[in-house]
């Protein structure tokens, strides 16, 4: 017996078996009057320079236009978070008044005395004119509660 020295040769005495779900394709029939690819093709690599004038001047367009919509989109985006930044300030302004970024800016309004022991302790103040202040239900419990403190002390 010949050894065969090829790392095969385990599996050549293997015999094979052809599953009846797979079937062999048929040759592709080339058409006789098929032109041939030539030995080399560089012949066909030709490039036109006469477009390349075009072609660079389209992109300088281009590069202009996407500049131009880079401004205007960064533009507007400044300017929706400015409007943001304003009714952010306006609703905290509406919260307190004189409030300005992080600090509270004390503003003095026009009724108001300008010292606060001016007033009385023992009459209530009435709230200026024009100015309606509406009373919560902790406020209504808190005066309840003062008057049931005083008739007990009484």
């Amino acid at each position: 017996m010949t050894q065969d020295k090829s790392p095969y040769a385990a599996i050549s005495n293997v015999p094979l078996i052809k599953s009846p779900s797979l079937r062999v394709p048929q040759p592709v029939q080339l058409p006789p009057d098929i032109h041939p690819l030539p030995d080399s093709v560089t012949a066909y690599f030709a490039y036109p320079f006469t477009l390349e004038p075009h072609v660079l001047a389209m992109e300088s367009s281009r590069r202009e236009t996407l500049a131009a919509h880079t401004v205007k989109r960064e533009a507007y985006l400044n300017a929706r978070n400015d409007e943001k930044e304003r009714r952010r300030r306006e609703a905290l302004r509406k919260i307190a008044p004189g409030f300005e970024g992080s600090v509270l800016v004390p503003t003095r309004a026009s009724s108001a005395p300008a010292h606060p022991l001016e007033q009385s302790s023992s009459t209530p103040s009435s709230p200026p004119p024009g100015h309606r202040h509406t009373r919560s239900v902790m406020d209504d419990l808190v005066d309840h509660l003062a008057a049931l403190d005083s008739n007990k002390s009484s």
